[in-house]
């Protein structure tokens, strides 16, 4: 089983240094070729709007939704990736990209601008003890549709939630040593 991190932008570095560290085999996926070699894909934090706009110029973004849809490809969000996976993006720009693969409803920057960044401790769904949660210009869930598991919260909403195939975080977990998050995603992979 191998595990990509899309690798167009982003946050792609750390995304593999954790899954090394969870001893999985990793691909940085930059086209169809390398997306066709993983089982699951992460979509990093980053800028969703440039991200979104890459995958259509690389001739990804069919084959992302293609694969997700069959379920013969598990994703992860993280933030600007939660953005692209929503059906719905409640303040985008225009002609906005995305995926649209998750029933959720989205609002970029929920908190705030790159200042407001900050960090809080989370109960995370089914984890035995509270995790570290870096939140940088972070997105949050507004509305999630009846077959969206809702995985953490803080008092603004909803911060983590699972679809099927699809998981998604507003926070960062590769910018802490806590490989959890890594490990739920990894499980998810192996049912794939």
């Amino acid at each position: 089983m191998i595990v990509g991190v899309l690798s167009v932008q982003g946050a792609v570095s750390e995304h593999l240094k954790h899954l090394e560290r969870c001893a999985v085999e990793t691909a940085a996926v930059k086209n169809i070729e390398s997306l066709n070699k993983v089982s699951g894909l992460i979509i990093p934090g980053g800028e969703s709007t440039t991200i979104g706009k890459l995958l259509d110029i690389f001739g990804l973004a069919e084959e992302i939704r293609s694969r997700s849809l069959q379920g013969s490809l598990a994703i992860f969000g993280t933030c600007a990736g939660m953005v692209l996976m929503a059906r719905e993006i409640m303040d985008g720009i225009k002609e906005q990209p995305k995926l649209a693969l998750m029933d959720i409803s989205v609002q970029r920057n929920a908190f705030g601008r790159q200042r407001e960044s900050f960090e809080t401790e989370l109960e995370f769904y089914s984890f035995d003890s509270s995790l570290t949660a870096v939140f940088i210009r972070a997105p949050l869930i507004a509305k999630s549709g009846p077959g969206v598991k809702v995985l953490a919260r803080v008092p603004e909403g909803i911060v983590a939630a699972r679809q099927g195939n699809l998981l998604t975080t507003s926070f960062h977990p590769e910018l802490t040593d806590d490989l959890r998050v890594h490990q739920y995603f990894i499980e998810m992979c192996q049912n794939i």
